[in-house]
């Protein structure tokens, strides 16, 4: 096969795509069409090319070795737009879904790195190709070497060989650097030679070759004017030369070894297109792509028909097959087993029917290594078997080392640790309706290939936990909270249908009269859910201001619509019309559809390795993102109901939780003592920044105070606090340089976290939970500056999320300790619910508060509030 490296110039192909193109928005306002431009010329590069081996190259900086030389080399240039900028971080993500390496290298170019790879790639005999917007590179073309450049678009390409450039110009490639040398080259503020433009320096170079020959032989050429500015300027037609001639000696560490195009992530890329609103990129991939065949070593394995003791060791890694996403309903396909012994595939009409599977599942004894082990605990219940001795989950322990990783299933934890021998689910059964029959040796092979990831990862992440100091965190925190959520998962939550109905009648009702009262200031009936017809009432017809511009017209997207709530009253109207709308479509025909018939519950699933602060989330349904800014939303919680009679709901919650991690891990004594003393923060906050006595604190300055509070925890800035409060830039940022004054040691927490995320590349809790973030040394602003935020935000929330995990496991161990009948059911952020007979509620009031308190010792006293009552939403 022949070896091909594609070398792409990354920022000169993502200007070229930038201007070449309109400005594009996906539905989060973020402009795309720079992204959307290479995403072109990548899919043509990758479809004509089918390279070996592919690089792209940005540069690192606006100085490189060349100022020194000269220092104004690239003046002059206009600052990178700040449209383009936000884009940088999407086209790196492009890139990294495409399975694409991407390299910079301090001081020098793009150029420079793709002149050194091309140059060892020509001594390894590669054929090379180079991308770029601009002929600079066009001097490195040769009989191995080609020089694609974008014109006009992106995917207009000219192709530069020696013979195309010898045709063009009646030059060698090498005598490129020579013209530039003579004419100079505005864009990079190369001066040349005054009065020299490109038929002059190409006639020159005919008759003398280059610029030295040039300038030794200045007398002989003809024209006094010109001879006269080439003396003049001599050196500074040497010092061009020097400046446009690649560097082929740059010092990179990186090799063709490590440019070996492997193929895309399909799932990454389908995501991140979907992200950007890249329809036609949506359409035209299939989503059955098969990924480039990996090279998988044969495996040997046992096909189980009788399960026997002696397959079955202490320490053993299992795998359970479940290829849909919710396992609550999906059958077990089969099972993986792996130990000293050997390779198992164990049928699941083998596993049913064994009592001595059974009992070695449920022997504390028996030490497993799983992957999920929540999904195992809970779909092994279904065959009427508990699981004792779970004690490795290779999913949270890979969750733990890198919470960022994009999981979307087995393949992507075991890739993330350079194990290659699981191939992805859409690979092997397909996807959706193009679902794969596979043969029972096929399915076999794929589930023991799981099994023996486990058995092979466990004992090297288990080091690198240790490592990281985080062995405890995954051994006391997650793997025993992993037990509980599968507990709380198999019980579910009941529901009132019948009252859900009731609802979603009284919303129909006010969805109706709000309509109404739409179409009557508009003065004319419309489609509301329309964006095109809802444009064209408030902006030509009422003559509201255009906040913003789409592709296909006006934007009347929630933040538009916000902004324009003072213009008129229709506004308000709308917006109140879609969060019903929402609670509708989503909250009550939503959780209608997800109710079990079998035990009238809903039976959440808590994803425990997604968010990268270490928070819980919920999926089918999601119990965690009922809206309750709207009275309808808050409404929704009365379906929720204990599952028996003679039983209460009782909901516990932290107060101010971030607040207290903010005053312990910052070791404020002002804030330390405000809490310790029982103050309320917010007017305590009020009084110091305000300068006013505690009866003088206005409900206004309160509100105000706790808008600053809890944007002091996310790294608020002066615009995000002014939009909060409806104040302006400067009001806010006086707010928070007086907060900062009251709370010195605040600050200097602020100060510190982001120093440490850029020496250490992360950030830890006060569990060593870390989360990595390398956007922090970012040269694009806006990505810096939310990264610093994350930097200060990060150990404050996955502090607490930590917290409340700590007093699940607390709390259940106390509710077997007090033998009490009360169930944990639900965890949404700061607040545990259970349901529990009302006998028991005196003796919730005592323990649930005491639990949670000291579930981890802080420098401030932790403070639960709690209420119960016939539905979660008299739970309050």
């Amino acid at each position: 096969m022949n070896k091909k490296v594609v070398l792409i110039d990354g920022n000169s192909v993502a200007y070229r795509a930038f201007f070449a193109l309109p400005l594009l928005n996906n539905d989060k306002g973020i402009h795309t069409n720079a992204v959307y431009g290479f995403a072109m010329m990548l899919e043509k590069i990758l479809k004509e090319e089918k390279p070996t081996h592919i690089l792209v190259a940005f540069d690192a900086g606006k100085t490189t070795f060349r100022h020194e030389t000269y220092s104004d080399y690239k003046g002059g240039r206009q600052k990178t737009p700040p449209e383009l900028s936000e884009q940088f971080p999407y086209l790196r993500e492009l890139l990294k879904a495409h399975g694409i390496a991407q390299y910079e290298l301090e001081n020098y170019e793009a150029d420079d790195i793709i002149g050194t790879l091309s140059k060892q790639a020509e001594e390894n005999n590669f054929e090379v190709r180079i991308v770029s917007g601009d002929k600079d590179l066009t001097q490195l073309a040769s009989e191995k070497t080609t020089v694609l450049v974008t014109r006009k678009g992106v995917t207009d390409i000219e192709k530069y060989t020696p013979d195309h450039i010898k045709e063009k110009y009646g030059l060698s490639p090498e005598q490129i650097i020579d013209m530039k040398g003579l004419m100079g080259d505005a864009s990079d503020n190369i001066p040349g030679v005054p009065g020299i433009g490109e038929k002059t320096a190409i006639k020159l170079l005919k008759q003398y070759h280059s610029v030295e020959n040039l300038l030794e032989s200045v007398d002989q050429v003809s024209g006094k004017k010109l001879q006269e500015n080439l003396s003049t300027y001599k050196d500074q037609a040497l010092m061009s030369k020097q400046l446009a001639t690649i560097f082929r000696e740059a010092p990179i560490d990186i090799g063709l070894a490590d440019i070996n195009y492997q193929g895309a992530n399909t799932e990454k890329l389908v995501s991140l297109y979907k992200e950007l609103g890249f329809q036609s990129f949506l359409e035209k991939m299939d989503s059955s792509v098969q990924i480039e065949d990996q090279k998988l070593e044969e495996v040997e394995f046992e096909f189980v028909k009788e399960i026997t003791e002696e397959i079955l060791q202490q320490n053993s890694a299992l795998y359970v097959e479940i290829i849909e996403d919710n396992y609550h309903y999906a059958p077990i396909i089969g099972l993986g087993l792996v130990n000293d012994t050997g390779n198992y595939y164990l049928p699941v009409d083998v596993v049913k029917s064994s009592s001595v599977f059974k009992a070695w599942l449920e022997d504390e004894k028996t030490k497993l290594a799983v992957y999920d082990a929540k999904r195992t605990i809970v779909s092994l219940q279904k065959l009427g078997m508990d699981v004792n001795g779970i004690d490795f989950d290779l999913l949270i322990a890979s969750y733990l080392l890198n919470p960022s990783e994009t999981i979307q299933d087995f393949s992507d934890v075991a890739k993330a640790h350079h194990y290659n021998q699981v191939l992805a689910d859409d690979t092997v059964y397909g996807k959706g309706a193009k679902r794969t029959s596979l043969t029972d040796k096929e399915r076999a092979e794929t589930i023991v290939r799981k099994a023996l990831a486990i058995y092979h990862l466990k004992d090297r992440l288990i080091d690198e936990l240790k490592k990281n100091e985080q062995y405890e965190l995954f051994i006391e925190l997650e793997m025993p909270l992993s037990r509980i959520l599968a507990e709380m998962e198999s019980t579910g939550v009941a529901v009132d249908v019948n009252r859900l109905k009731e609802m979603g009648e009284e919303i129909k009702k006010r969805l109706n009269e709000i309509e109404g009262k739409i179409h009557q200031l508009a003065g004319e009936p419309f489609n509301i859910n329309s964006p095109k017809q809802l444009g064209v009432i408030l902006f030509d017809k009422l003559g509201l201001p255009v906040i913003k511009k789409t592709k296909t017209g006006y934007s009347t997207s929630a933040d538009v619509l916000e902004k324009l709530q003072t213009e008129h009253e229709i506004v308000d109207q709308i917006l109140t019309y879609r969060q019903l709308g929402k609670l509708q479509s989503t909250y009550i025909e939503g959780l209608l559809k997800v109710v079990n018939p079998e035990d009238g519950k809903v039976h959440t699933r808590f994803n425990q390795a997604l968010t990268q602060t270490g928070r819980l989330s919920s999926t089918d349904p999601n119990l965690q993102n009922i809206p309750i800014r709207l009275e309808e939303g808050r409404k929704i919680r009365q379906a929720f109901v204990p599952s028996e009679k003679g039983w209460v709901m009782f909901s516990a919650d932290y107060s101010q939780i971030e607040l207290r991690v903010l005053a312990h891990i910052s070791g404020d004594e002002r804030l330390i003592d405000a809490f310790k003393q029982g103050l309320d923060i917010h007017t305590k906050t009020a009084m110091d920044v305000f300068h006013v006595a505690h009866d003088e604190v206005t409900s206004n300055m309160r509100r105000q105070a706790k808008a600053v509070n809890f944007g002091i925890v996310y790294g608020i800035s002066d615009y995000g606090l002014s939009q909060n409060l409806g104040i302006t830039r400067k009001e806010a940022g006086q707010f928070i340089e007086r907060y900062f004054k009251s709370y010195p040691q605040v600050k200097q927490y602020m100060e510190d976290i982001v120093q440490e995320a850029k020496q250490n590349g992360y950030v830890t809790t006060l569990l060593h939970r870390r989360r990595y973030i390398p956007e922090i040394t970012s040269r694009n602003f806006n990505v810096r500056s939310f990264a610093e935020r994350t930097a200060m935000n990060t150990p404050i929330q996955g502090s607490a999320a930590d917290i409340i995990k700590k007093a699940m496991i607390d709390m259940a161990e106390r509710l077997k300790t007090e033998k009490l009948q009360a169930r944990l059911l639900l965890q949404v952020h700061d607040e545990l619910i259970f349901e529990a007979p009302e006998d028991e509620v005196d003796k919730l009031k005592e323990i649930v508060p005491d639990v949670m308190e000291h579930a981890l010792e802080l420098k401030v006293p932790l403070k639960v509030d709690y209420a119960y009552g016939p539905t979660w939403f008299d739970a309050k």
